[in-house]
């Protein structure tokens, strides 16, 4: 049991659950919060975190990419987990993730709002399949460089609009500030893992957004998505009249890890800033929530 827990990397699921922490919260600032939806939202989102953590595992695994990376050890490559039982794994995590959104899909729309069922249906086969296919296959998009991208669109757009959706059942476009925020954040921490895996994912023929641009250039790029998350999540914070001074530690430690960043030149150093990032965006959504509670919104 302990190396499926160790395989589950425990410490991805903050970052994971931070877009639904973040879509919930502005539904609570909206008057819609509903407590079911939002265990259910909670409980999808970990099992398709757990299915991705299981299928790259599984991915780089079976293409000999972990056989010599740095950080947490990954238990195919390491031959603690055969790829046959992680292969089974990510079968049964896909099959009960795909339960778990068809059961918040139904608490949210009911039978009757069809439309919204297929969408939603839709989008739930596709957060399986952008999970499996980060690294497993031929044409597994995280080895083109597509990663950001799909961690852009799933870890923020999806995870706080579609999440802040199934509460007010309509679309408000001021919640794209902190989607986008969230969302650069989240690929900030890929970019950072990237950062660290560069030369081993030279070697494999991953061709990661890092291996493309170069450390240096993939260093700004980090700038720009850190910065301009923390512009977009205080604009919005300011558009709600919310005290903004509340989130100065978490701007602080930020700006720290950038330094940090900026002078790393050893690629284990990015390893201990992916957690740096990864719950300063948790943090970021917990303490907004927590203003809006303080506020009586």
């Amino acid at each position: 049991m302990k190396h499926w827990i160790l395989a589950a990397r425990l410490r991805t699921l903050p970052l994971s659950l931070s877009g639904i922490i973040m879509g919930s919260a502005y539904a609570y600032y909206q008057n819609k919060f509903n407590g079911a939806i939002f265990g259910l939202a909670i409980l999808t989102t970990l099992l398709f975190q757990i299915l991705s953590n299981y299928a790259n595992d599984y991915g780089d695994g079976v293409k000999g990419t972990d056989a010599n990376r740095i950080g947490e050890k990954r238990l195919v490559a390491a031959g603690v987990i055969t790829a046959k039982q992680m292969k089974n794994a990510v079968i049964l995590f896909s099959f009960l993730s795909l339960l778990s959104a068809l059961a918040l899909i139904f608490v949210a729309f009911g039978k009757d709002n069809f439309t919204y069922i297929v969408i939603f249906t839709l989008l739930g086969i596709a957060s399986i399949g952008a999970a499996i296919k980060y690294t497993v296959g031929s044409n597994a998009y995280g080895y083109s460089g597509l990663g950001d991208v799909f961690v852009f669109i799933f870890f923020g757009l999806v995870s706080v609009v579609g999440s802040n959706f199934l509460y007010v059942k309509h679309f408000n476009i001021e919640v794209l500030f902190p989607a986008i925020a969230v969302g650069f954040l989240s690929v900030a921490v890929l970019n950072l893992n990237n950062m660290r895996d560069i030369e081993n994912d030279k070697k494999a023929n991953k061709n990661t957004l890092v291996v493309k641009l170069g450390l240096e250039k993939a260093k700004t790029y980090h700038y720009i998505l850190i910065f301009t998350a923390l512009v977009l999540f205080i604009f919005f914070n300011g558009m709600l009249g919310l005290n903004m001074y509340v989130y100065l530690p978490i701007i602080v430690v930020l700006a720290l890890h950038l330094k940090k960043v900026k002078n790393s030149k050893k690629y284990p150093d990015f390893d201990p800033e992916l957690k740096k990032v990864a719950l300063s965006t948790f943090a970021l959504t917990i303490l907004f929530w927590l203003t809006l509670l303080i506020t009586n919104y």
